[in-house]
């Protein structure tokens, strides 16, 4: 019996869970659950016994000085739970139950129940887990996020894919599947990082983890230094690559084959989501210089920032009027040209350009093992 006498009832809560190992390529996902904890100051509640789950010759435990006594931390799963006083900018408070941890190396099926065990009691209406995955994708352009789930009814509603995957899975996939046999509602949300510099941190995939719960949850994230810590982490990559022709060459190659499959993808839904993110952000209650994976919107005027880094871009500009003899000279020809709902030739897809795209997550390997984080292409990304 799980007994939780410290713990408040909760308002709305979402659990939301990551954990370090083979669904962590460059620790993206477990730094966006580190985040939120920092953020929101959250209280750890519960830690799962580690002797139950993890082999400590595979994560070793770690010894630290406390005012010269020696101490002892062990490799586990924490729970910690957040307050949000305002989370979607309208005073509405909710609560998030935050589970990071390791991938352990034993027992997951009871692992698993014990973190179903908690939502039970704790009331958690929906579980993200979020993960990151290695595939070919360019540094260069917006981290392809994709948000998948084994209920039909949920892929739905949320605008998210049914997942098909088949093959190798990690705890992400098993936890994912003991919800659904439970009957509690998961997502997994997954970023896909550049194989070619998965090493961790990866504060652009963590960013773009944290943008998409945003979108998930109604939620508005304080992201801190993080937008400053992608840009920063794109121009170092930037300058590795250019020392390197070959590097430079394949990434490029990269660019051509992504912005290729874009294109398509730029429909009035992602233009829609993108749009509704900018309005979330600029809302005049976050206040001044609250900052987005596209840059910063200070709330003084209408504009959408574009941030090269990112690859996000502003919403198109109103044509200029012309001359009432120059449109007249034009409407036999304009009258042949495809219209879009304003009224300009062409349509609003064009207009945007194929970066307003959400991007999709690269197709996972399965040939890999739990070595494939640094130097491999394969993580499951079924879940």
């Amino acid at each position: 019996m799980i007994e939780l006498d410290g713990v408040p009832e909760l308002i709305d809560p979402v659990m939301v869970a990551a954990f370090e190992g083979w669904n962590d390529a460059g620790d993206a996902a477990s730094a966006a659950v580190a985040h939120l904890d920092r953020e929101w100051k959250g209280e750890v509640f519960a830690a799962l016994d580690a002797e139950d789950y993890y082999d400590f010759q595979v994560n070793r435990p770690t010894v630290w000085l406390d005012g010269g006594v020696r101490k002892i931390t062990w490799p586990t799963t924490r729970l910690s739970v957040v307050r949000i006083a305002d989370a979607n900018g309208k005073g509405k408070p909710r609560d998030l139950v935050l589970v990071r941890g390791i991938e352990p190396s034993m027992r997951w099926r009871s692992f698993c129940n014990e973190i179903l065990g908690f939502a039970h009691e704790l009331g958690v209406e929906m579980l993200v887990v979020l993960g990151a995955l290695l595939g070919d994708t360019p540094h260069t352009r917006p981290v392809p996020v994709s948000g998948v789930t084994s209920d039909p009814d949920l892929a739905r509603t949320m605008d998210l894919e049914e997942t098909r995957y088949e093959g190798p899975t990690g705890i992400v996939g098993i936890l994912q599947e003991a919800c659904t046999h439970a009957g509690v509602p998961a997502v997994s949300l997954w970023a896909a990082v550049p194989h070619y510099v998965s090493q961790p941190p990866n504060p652009k995939a963590t960013l773009a983890l944290l943008n998409r719960l945003e979108d998930l949850l109604d939620l508005r994230i304080p992201l801190g230094e993080l937008s400053e810590d992608a840009r920063a982490w794109q121009l170092g990559v930037d300058q590795l690559a250019a020392e390197d022709s070959e590097v430079a060459e394949y990434v490029q190659s990269l660019e051509e084959a992504r912005d290729t499959a874009d294109l398509p993808e730029a429909s009035g839904e992602a233009i829609a989501r993108e749009f509704e993110r900018y309005l979330r952000r600029r809302d005049p209650q976050a206040g001044p210089g609250l900052a987005t994976e596209g840059g910063v919107a200070d709330g003084r005027d209408g504009s959408y920032l574009r941030d090269t880094a990112s690859g996000r871009t502003r919403p198109p500009k109103p044509a200029a009027k012309e001359p009432k003899d120059a449109k007249d000279s034009k409407d036999s020809k304009d009258s042949k040209e495809p219209k879009s709902p304003n009224g300009e030739p062409g349509s609003p897809v064009e207009s945007m350009g194929p970066e307003a795209a959400e991007p999709e997550a690269e197709k996972p390997d399965t040939k890999g093992t739990s070595d494939d984080r640094v130097d491999g292409r394969a993580d499951d990304s079924e879940d």
